[in-house]
């Protein structure tokens, strides 16, 4: 499955595998939706990843500024490759380049 949440007591982790496009969107705002509303830290491991596009970028920049509403921690974790962090980087995620 390319998008997938692990949850724990303490944290949500959300993996993405592959290309990550508009066909993955909804299942990708689902997850996010849930991890949030969860109040636990959210990260969004991005190692898997071999692509993201403008959808996918659009929904983890709401879901950033949802957690800076909610008081929410969420990261970009996993080294993820060029294409991702420079889609990424362009969006306005200055931590991309951590990745």
């Amino acid at each position: 499955m390319p998008v997938t949440l692990e949850q724990s007591e303490k944290s949500n982790v959300i993996r993405l595998d592959g290309a990550i496009d508009i066909a993955l969107a909804a299942e990708l705002k689902k997850l996010l939706l849930q991890a949030l509303g969860s109040g636990r830290e959210v990260s969004v491991a991005l190692d898997g990843a071999t692509e993201l596009d403008v959808t996918a970028v659009q929904l983890l920049w709401a879901a950033r500024r949802q957690a800076q509403v909610s008081g929410v921690s969420l990261a970009l974790t996993g080294k993820a490759q060029e294409q991702v962090t420079s889609a990424l980087r362009q969006a306005g995620f200055a931590d991309a380049a951590t990745a």
